[in-house]
């Protein structure tokens, strides 16, 4: 049966950039399987198209390599704008890039939603609140944030990002949603990029030392990838009087000493322990306060315990080509 332009314009088409990154590939994922058409964007800093490389084959998928710095110029329903190196050891690579991408790539993903009149989602961040002093962190804490430290072009253009997507829709009445990530981890995280639970993992399995900066004491709040997912999408569907910032993420807090002898243990490793000092400017805290999620997403909360996630990601990262 020939489709008719009627029918096509029902069928919701979506734009994912960032789309070939951790995060991103389990959203492309999702949305295909809610029947979507979906348009995955990614210049490949972080990405990778091993994320994506199932999904080819799929007639609703398309891929395009393209850097949101620059303007896009498609026709889309919706628009997760995911795109942004997010680790430390990327963003941190290119500071002014970094930068460049939370607020030009707003910008010009802003101007694309105006132009075809698209629901519009900001992946924001946890780093907006800073090295907080308020604990958990709710929605309306401002943050303490340095402006001018070595994590600032990932911090302080996030929180740009967030004012662009306000004034926008202040200005413009655009259908904006805003959630603010929290630490997430599972499958197809990149192996090099940093972060405590790909760092320990990698490390357990090679039998080297932990490293463990400061004494451990310091906290964060693991969301399993597959429940962060669950709530972007939960976010996307409110209503338009819903348009955040609204915080993603688990609320059950560990120590960084917890999750290394959580790791050791599952991964059966010999690995000792070894102690760093702590880097400039890295939380003491973070835990997200999910009341204002709980509320707004139909009950939504992370729903995968820590130890079997973990399992999940050992079990990928176990698969790769470790060196």
């Amino acid at each position: 049966m020939t489709s008719t332009p009627r029918q096509y314009a029902t069928r919701r088409r979506v734009l994912v950039t960032g789309g070939a990154g951790f995060i991103g590939s389990h959203l492309c994922e999702r949305l295909l399987e809610q029947g979507r058409d979906v348009l995955c964007v990614d210049n490949f800093f972080t990405g990778t198209k091993d994320n994506i490389a199932h999904l080819i084959g799929d007639p609703r998928f398309e891929l395009a390599r393209h850097d949101v710095t620059f303007p896009l110029y498609v026709e889309v329903d919706e628009i997760y704008n995911l795109a942004c190196p997010a680790a430390p050891i990327h963003y941190q690579f290119d500071p002014v890039q970094t930068t460049k991408t939370s607020v030009h790539g707003a910008i010009n993903m802003l101007g694309l939603a105006k132009r075809v009149k698209a629901k519009i989602l900001q992946a924001s961040t946890s780093e907006v609140y800073g090295d907080p002093e308020v604990h958990p962190q709710p929605e309306g804490y401002w943050g303490h944030v340095n402006p001018i430290g070595l994590r600032s072009c990932y911090d302080e253009g996030k929180r740009c990002a967030e004012t662009l997507f306000f004034d926008y829709h202040r200005q413009h009445g655009l259908r904006i949603k805003v959630p603010r990530i929290f630490n997430t981890y599972g499958p197809r995280m990149h192996p090099n990029d940093g972060r405590v639970v790909s760092n320990f993992i990698l490390q357990a399995l090679k039998g080297a030392p932990i490293t463990i900066y400061g004494d451990g004491s310091q906290t964060r709040s693991f969301c399993y990838v597959d429940d962060l997912v669950d709530g972007l999408l939960r976010v996307m569907a409110t209503g338009d009087d819903v348009t955040g910032p609204v915080n993603l993420g688990n609320p059950r807090e560990f120590t960084i000493l917890q999750l290394a002898e959580l790791v050791i243990r599952l991964t059966g490793s010999k690995s000792k322990l070894e102690r760093r000092p702590l880097p400039s400017d890295d939380p003491k805290q973070r835990q997200p306060d999910i009341s204002l999620a709980r509320k707004v997403l139909a009950g939504w909360e992370p729903s995968t315990p820590l130890e079997k996630g973990l399992e999940k990601t050992i079990e990928y990262f176990s698969g790769l080509r470790l060196g």
